[in-house]
């Protein structure tokens, strides 16, 4: 996914404020879910269904920054599965500008409905499923 970095996106000197990767990340597994064929209001309205809305949220998150992006540049997001159980998944996020790896990222999320975690959907788990290394 393309983020085209703009004025409000860095600090006074043209630098990509730290904060602003979180944004993009957050745009980045919105996109994932959108081509997996699900979005978090399709998971709200199925939970819905039954009662109470299901909804992701990010239970941890560990950046490495590895250099700094500025106006004007084009970054790509990566999104892809590390590892999948039954509520939570792992996914390996990175931003990259051209052949350049800016930030590496591993966020877990967790699937919850009021406040507590439940478990992905079948089809959404077998989506979410990394490929497995071995084939």
């Amino acid at each position: 996914m393309a983020v085209r970095i703009h004025r409000e996106d860095t600090d006074f000197s043209g630098i990509v404020y730290h904060a602003s990767y979180v944004r993009f990340l957050e745009r980045g597994r919105t996109n994932y879910l959108r081509l997996l064929g699900t979005s978090q209001g399709r998971l709200w309205d199925v939970g819905e269904d039954s009662g109470a809305g299901l909804a992701f949220v990010v239970r941890a998150m560990t950046l490495d920054f590895l250099r700094s992006a500025r106006l004007d540049d084009l970054l790509t997001v990566l999104t892809a599965s590390a590892e999948v159980k039954g509520a939570s998944a792992i996914l390996a996020q990175s931003i990259v500008c051209g052949d350049t790896r800016m930030l590496e990222a591993r966020v877990r999320i967790a699937l919850v409905s009021e406040g507590r975690a439940r478990p992905f959907p079948r089809p959404l788990r077998a989506a979410m499923r990394p490929p497995d290394p071995a084939a």
